[in-house]
């Protein structure tokens, strides 16, 4: 049996089509909470209304399609839009929805960005069956919450992971499953001796990894049911290869490294945060606020230290102690000693000294000085 439609890949479609001109005048109009059920084929229209609500900052908007029987959906385009693209970015975008062949599947989930450009689809089923189109919202998405907390977090430890020999080893082996390619790539660094080739392979093996990412991931629950054992071969023996060779290398000893995987891992957190929200705006604003938090450790550092220096400099100087030794100990004990006796016996020859005073302050009158 065939999964069903991926909600990513879905929301991927939409975007890259986009309303045609005109089509949602024909087309039914969706809204929060309706249900509609039809047994003919219909194209739908999702009209964004265009006003920003804070309280929908981590709410997600559906739209879900359920059949008995198959039915195939089509997102709509406008005609000849290849023909008509202004920027090579538009046209890559027709290029890539033709090449993408619409899908068939008897339950479908399309996620709607709510704040992006009006969504219209088509649904077309084999049988004459009735479908449910269903507007749904959830108002606290954990995913979005997980994503949004994740990037927060990333962001904060980012220099910390970047020197952990734990979190080296776990996304070496992460990256090994994941994107396989990349890895290698890597490993053979050394062998490739120009900085561009690299550069052209790397960026190569990342599309190419996260093309494979994208495609699969809708498709894993079935995956697993299907060739669940295959899959914890591929997972044990590629992570055991990967931990093998991270093992070898071991973990980031260079500074240089070290700061660039500290990027890197930045990059990412921000890239969750502006996923982990669905206003736009919102993740600009978060991603500004962190930047200049980050940036005014430098400054109140500065002013720090110029206060404890000023602190210091109207600071009354403290005694400094030096240590003597066992010798230096003894002799300077002599030698105060006999000064101090000196002392002692040039005040008792003074003819101010009252001796019969001091000796019936003794307790014993024996142990008077000596004249």
């Amino acid at each position: 049996m065939q999964p069903a439609g991926s909600p990513l890949r879905l929301l991927f479609l939409l975007s890259l089509a986009g309303p045609a001109a005109g089509a949602d005048k024909n087309c039914s109009h969706l809204k929060e909470m309706d249900v509609i059920q039809k047994p003919d084929a219909d194209c739908y229209c999702y009209i964004q209304n265009g006003t920003m609500n804070l309280k929908y900052i981590w709410s997600a908007l559906q739209v879900k399609i359920n059949s008995t029987e198959m039915f195939k959906f089509e997102p709509i385009s406008a005609e000849s839009n290849c023909h008509n693209s202004e920027t090579i970015f538009a046209f890559f975008k027709c290029v890539v929805q033709i090449i993408w062949q619409s899908e068939a599947a008897k339950e479908m989930v399309i996620n709607i960005n709510q704040y992006g450009e009006n969504v219209c689809f088509t649904v077309q089923p084999y049988k004459k069956v009735p479908y449910t189109v269903s507007v749904q919202r959830n108002m606290v998405d954990r995913k979005l919450i997980l994503l949004f907390v994740a990037g927060v977090f990333l962001f904060h430890f980012a220099n910390a992971l970047s020197r952990s020999a734990m979190f080296y080893y776990s996304a070496g082996v992460a990256l090994g499953v994941l994107a396989t390619l990349v890895f290698l790539l890597l490993t053979l660094k050394r062998f490739i001796p120009k900085h561009s080739t690299f550069g052209i392979l790397m960026s190569g093996c990342w599309m190419s990894s996260l093309y494979f990412i994208y495609c699969l991931q809708g498709e894993m629950k079935w995956l697993w049911s299907e060739y669940r054992n295959y899959l914890l071969g591929y997972f044990l023996t590629v992570g055991f290869i990967s931990f093998v060779v991270c093992y070898k290398h071991g973990p980031l000893t260079n500074e240089r490294s070290i700061t660039l995987l500290t990027w890197t891992l930045q990059l990412i957190a921000f890239v969750l945060i502006y996923f982990g929200v669905t206003i736009p705006q919102v993740a600009y604003a978060v991603i500004a606020i962190i930047l200049c938090s980050k940036g005014l450790c430098y400054p109140l550092g500065m002013v720090s230290f110029v206060g404890r220096k000023i602190k210091n400099f109207f600071k009354s100087e403290k005694l400094v102690f030096q240590l003597l030794t066992e010798e230096e100990y003894r002799e300077q004990g002599e030698t105060e000693t006999a000064k101090a006796l000196e002392e002692l016996r040039s005040f008792c020859r003074s003819p101010d000294f009252s001796s019969w005073l001091a000796v019936s302050k003794l307790q014993s009158p024996k142990k008077k000085p000596t004249k």
